[in-house]
C-alpha cells in the first residue's frame, strides 16, 4: 500500500532532489521511525499504532479477543499514517506497544496513564500495578517513544524547517450505545488553527462528509502527545480521527490515506511558499 500511494503522489519527488539529506528509518523496542525529508514541513505521529504486548506481560491477563478491541490500540490507524508518510516524503514516529501497556498520548503522571479499566474490560495486569512498575513502563516504552519524536523534530530544526504534526488515530463507530456521525474529525488547540484549519476545510469540501470539529474529543489535553511536542515547542499541530468501521480494512485505509494526502500537499505546498517568501523578504 505504502508504494501505491509514493507513486499518486509523486513521492519524493514532490519536494526535489532524491539526493537531499533524510531521515533513516529507525526501529527499536519502543518505536519505529519511517524516514523521510526533514524539511517537508511535517512529521507524522501514530501513538497507538500497534496491541504488541511483550511475552513477559502474558497479554495482560486479557483474552486475544479483547487485543482486536480499540482498547489496544488504534484500528486502522498504523497503515493509513505509513501510507500518508511515503506518500509525501515526511517521518512518521508511531509506538511498538500497546497502549494497554502504557498510553504514549498521556502525560508521565497522567492517572490514565496505565489503565486499570478500560471501556469496560478490567485489565488484569494492571489491576494492582504500582508506581515502580508503572516506572518501569516509562522507561522501557513510553520515555523512548517520546524521545524519537523530540529526535525527529530536532532532525527537521536543524534542515531550517519548523514542521508542522499530524497525529493520525481512529475512533470506534460506537461509543456507549451512541452512533458517532462523524466519518472524520479533526481535533485541535484552538488558540493555534494553522493546520486545523486548512484541513477541516479540506475535508469539508466533499459536501457528503459530515467532519467532527473537537468532536467527539476536544484536541488541546495538557500531558497528550500533540501538547507535549507541538503546543509546547510552538509547532502548528492537529490530530485526525478516522471512523474505525470504515477503516479496519485495507480498502477503507487506501481511500481515507488518499483522501487525507489530496487535503495535505496543497497545505505542504503552501507552507514551504510562505517560508520562502519570509526567508526573501528577511
Amino acid at each position: 500500500m505504502l508504494e501505491v500511494w509514493r507513486r499518486q503522489a509523486g513521492g519524493r519527488h514532490m519536494h526535489g532532489s532524491t539526493n537531499a539529506r533524510r531521515i533513516a528509518p529507525e526501529e527499536a523496542e519502543a518505536y519505529r521511525i519511517a524516514g523521510g525529508r526533514p524539511d517537508a514541513g511535517l512529521v507524522i505521529l501514530c501513538d497507538h499504532a500497534t496491541n504488541y504486548v511483550p511475552s513477559e506481560y502474558g497479554r495482560l491477563g486479557l483474552s486475544e479477543q479483547q487485543f482486536s478491541r480499540h482498547i489496544a490500540y488504534d484500528i486502522g490507524a498504523e497503515p493509513i499514517a505509513f501510507a500518508i508518510g511515503s506518500a509525501l516524503d515526511v517521518p512518521v514516529v508511531a509506538s511498538k506497544f500497546s497502549r494497554l501497556l502504557i498510553d504514549p498520548n498521556r502525560g508521565s503522571d497522567d492517572p490514565t496513564l496505565v489503565m486499570r479499566l478500560s471501556d469496560g474490560a478490567v485489565v488484569p495486569g494492571n489491576r494492582y500495578v504500582d508506581e515502580s512498575e508503572i516506572e518501569r513502563r516509562r522507561t522501557r516504552f513510553w520515555r523512548p517513544y517520546h524521545a524519537a519524536v523530540t529526535r525527529t523534530l530536532e532532525s527537521c530544526g536543524a534542515s531550517g524547517s519548523q514542521p508542522m504534526l499530524l497525529a493520525i488515530h481512529s475512533m470506534t463507530d460506537v461509543w456507549r450505545g451512541v452512533a458517532r456521525p462523524w466519518p472524520v474529525a479533526i481535533l485541535w488547540d484552538e488558540e493555534d488553527d494553522r493546520l486545523a484549519r486548512p484541513l477541516l476545510e479540506g475535508f469539508r469540501a466533499d459536501s457528503s462528509l459530515l467532519v467532527g470539529d473537537n468532536e467527539p474529543y476536544h484536541g488541546c489535553l495538557e500531558g497528550d502527545t500533540l501538547w507535549q511536542h507541538g503546543r509546547a515547542n510552538g509547532l502548528a499541530g492537529a490530530i485526525i480521527e478516522y471512523r474505525q468501521d470504515l477503516v479496519a480494512g485495507e480498502a477503507g485505509q487506501r481511500d481515507w490515506a488518499g483522501r487525507t494526502v489530496a487535503i495535505l500537499a496543497p497545505i505542504l505546498q503552501s507552507a514551504r511558499e510562505r517560508s520562502t517568501s519570509k526567508a526573501k523578504a528577511g
